[in-house]
């Protein structure tokens, strides 16, 4: 099983993933801008991912900006932990979600070019 790399359906693009079968992470390199910190952070989310659970773990950016963590496993993959990954999904989004809403401010303001001064008005 492949990590999709850039583009997949409905305009959704792939930050960067982690695969335990290949023991490889990917990061999208049209994303070079964000800080080699953050980076650093989401290499590191990815990873322990996969070592924890298995299978393959993706930050998606959606069409709207908003960001999705995604895990999937080969069919016959008996070692995949399905409940472990929904739980560690959530725990994710609940522990890092202050650098998940910073990433779809980031691919909102930089790749869809959208006003900033509009979303601060969304936040009032």
């Amino acid at each position: 099983m492949e990590v999709v790399l850039l583009e997949a359906n409905n305009n959704r693009i792939v930050l960067c993933g982690a695969n335990a079968y290949d023991k490889k992470y990917y990061f999208n390199e049209q994303f070079k801008g964000i800080p080699a910190s953050i980076q650093e952070e989401l290499h590191i989310i990815c990873v322990l991912f996969t070592e924890e659970v298995g299978g393959v773990f993706t930050i998606v950016f959606e069409a709207d900006g908003s960001v999705s963590l995604e895990t999937n496993a080969d069919d016959d993959d008996i070692y995949y932990d399905e409940i472990g990954s929904g739980l560690l999904v959530s725990e994710i989004r609940r522990k890092r979600r202050e650098l998940l809403e910073s990433l779809s401010l980031y691919y909102r303001v930089f790749i869809l070019k959208e006003d900033l001064s509009g979303m601060l008005d969304e936040e009032e």
